[in-house]
């Protein structure tokens, strides 16, 4: 039987009435394909972010977590079957190492302390009376080591923060260029953060995180621009009438100032001569480079970096690499857990409920240590391979230690090489270092795109930045040359790049325009 819901004709609203009786549903069928990492996968891809220091910390933190995971300190010696026959002998024998490691470190710390005072102390008067030119690596090695970075988060713990906030603000301050500018879009920077951190997370967030940052001192730390970063310092300062005009130069005659047009500005604010020449003057002691001020102020010291790769060159021009381990130990998983777990299964009939949630939890922790190890190796096989492809990309650079034999290269380059991803290759080389006959360089350093010089030849944009500093740095005295000139003597050198090329890498190169030159 089927009820007929009739609907008055009268009614004024009929039509209405009846599009909300009859009500469709429909269900469609969409196939999406989305690819998820494992946890496996999630692990090797965090390994290969960290340098060898944070590995280092991060598999102590793993033994210290996980009984089943246990390592043995690398042999430096050659005295590895002495040492286990020594070990076997008993716990004794094994407190009786641990205390002579402990008295050695001792030993070594206090001569290490020692030799550093007398070095210091004899050098004293010398430096005070010869200026010598050492005195200030000194400084910076000896001195207040508290770095460019440390100091943006010690003055972030003095804000409350959720723990999300903190994670965008710990890698908006690892963002920022020796400039201590954000040269980079929320947007950009968003999408980073998803793709390291496995986090969404939204440019509002981004935005008002940054706002806190450019709040930090010096003012002007987090500026996304130049123009921005002036404005943060002018808008610190005690409201005045000067102060007034120089947020307008800088606001409203911003392009004008940028090529000291002077004159014009002083125009269209309708400045008098005594009056523009004071606010040009406090403008001219702003600081376009708060970041730069910030490491001198902290006492310009360096920070000791571990390389994560050995580069050797032979004198036949042969080039061989090893992955540095530095005090990471061997790996292994434990024999006592592994007889437990032997132990439990040859009698599981007379296994009591305590036995089960035994067996469990050693079962468990096996298995995380053989994961952990397993990623370990995953991590130096992907990061063999991929300086393996490097090497040979540049091998000339590599076999010179000359930048003018750098071959362009980027990611992909390498990882079409290597037969890895385009993102594996910037994990590996993210924060990394490299140890070579040339110095200790960065592996991004070896990474540059391809610009036609027109005549057929491709260089490395690297050597074309390098030509530009050196122009620049070469420029007299008080005469500092405009973009366009500095286009016009590169296309002389054989490097025909246009005045928007030479102005976007002069600021890769945290070089300011002419007129705060």
């Amino acid at each position: 039987m089927r009820r007929i819901l009739r609907i008055p004709a009268s009614a004024p609203d009929r039509h209405d009435m009846a599009q909300e009786l009859i009500q469709t549903q429909e269900q469609q069928l969409a196939q999406q394909q989305q690819q998820r990492l494992t946890a496996q996968q999630v692990m090797v891809v965090r390994m290969l972010e960290m340098p060898l220091a944070q590995l280092e910390q991060n598999v102590q933190a793993e033994m210290d977590e996980n009984p089943a995971l246990e390592g043995e300190e690398p042999d430096f010696t050659g005295d590895r079957t002495e040492r286990e026959a020594d070990d076997s002998d008993g716990d004794d024998d094994f407190e009786a190492e641990e205390e002579r490691k402990e008295r050695e470190d001792e030993l070594d710390s206090a001569l290490d302390s020692l030799d550093r005072d007398d070095r210091m102390d004899s050098s004293n008067y010398e430096r005070a009376n010869n200026n010598d030119p050492d005195a200030d690596q000194e400084e910076r090695i000896y001195g207040n080591t508290e770095s460019f970075y440390d100091s943006l988060r010690d003055q972030m713990r003095e804000h409350t923060l959720t723990e999300r906030q903190e994670m965008i603000m710990e890698y908006l301050i690892g963002s920022l260029d020796d400039d201590g500018l954000l040269r980079k879009e929320l947007s950009a920077v968003s999408d980073e953060i998803a793709i390291k951190e496995y986090m969404d997370v939204s440019e509002d967030e981004i935005e008002h995180c940054l706002t806190i940052l450019q709040s930090f001192d010096p003012a002007g730390i987090g500026a996304q621009s130049l123009q921005q970063c002036l404005l943060i310092q002018i808008f610190r300062r005690q409201p005045s009438h000067v102060t007034s005009l120089m947020h307008r130069v800088i606001n409203e005659c911003y392009t004008d100032f940028a090529k000291k047009r002077w004159k014009r500005i002083t125009e269209r604010l309708g400045l008098s001569e005594y009056t523009a020449e004071e606010v040009f003057s406090e403008i001219r002691k702003l600081n376009p480079r708060p970041g730069a001020a910030l490491g001198e102020t902290m006492g310009r010291n360096t920070q000791q970096v571990t390389p994560d790769f050995v580069i050797d060159v032979d004198e036949d021009g042969n080039i061989s690499f090893t992955l540095n381990r530095g005090k990471m130990p061997q790996l292994y998983v434990s024999r006592d857990f592994e007889n437990m777990i032997d132990a439990y299964r040859q009698n599981p009939q007379s296994m009591t409920r305590s036995d089960k949630e035994a067996l469990l939890y050693a079962q468990q922790k096996v298995s995380r240590a053989r994961s952990y190890i397993e990623a370990i190796q995953q991590r130096q096989k992907t990061m063999t391979d991929t300086m393996r492809s490097i090497i040979a990309l540049q091998k000339a650079y590599l076999t010179s230690g000359d930048e003018a034999d750098m071959k362009p290269m980027i990611l992909k380059d390498v990882a079409g090489r290597a037969g890895v991803d385009i993102s594996t290759v910037s994990r590996v080389c993210s924060s990394k270092y490299a140890e070579t006959p040339w110095g200790i360089i960065p592996l991004k350093k070896l990474f540059s795109d391809a610009y036609d010089t027109g005549n057929g030849e491709a260089v490395s944009t690297r050597i074309i930045k390098n030509a530009l500093r050196e122009l620049i740095n070469s420029e007299a005295n008080g005469k500092p040359l405009s973009d366009i000139k500095l286009a016009e003597e590169m296309k002389k050198m054989g490097y025909p790049i246009a005045r928007r090329t030479v102005a976007k890498y002069r600021e890769q190169l945290g070089i300011p325009p002419s007129n705060l030159r």
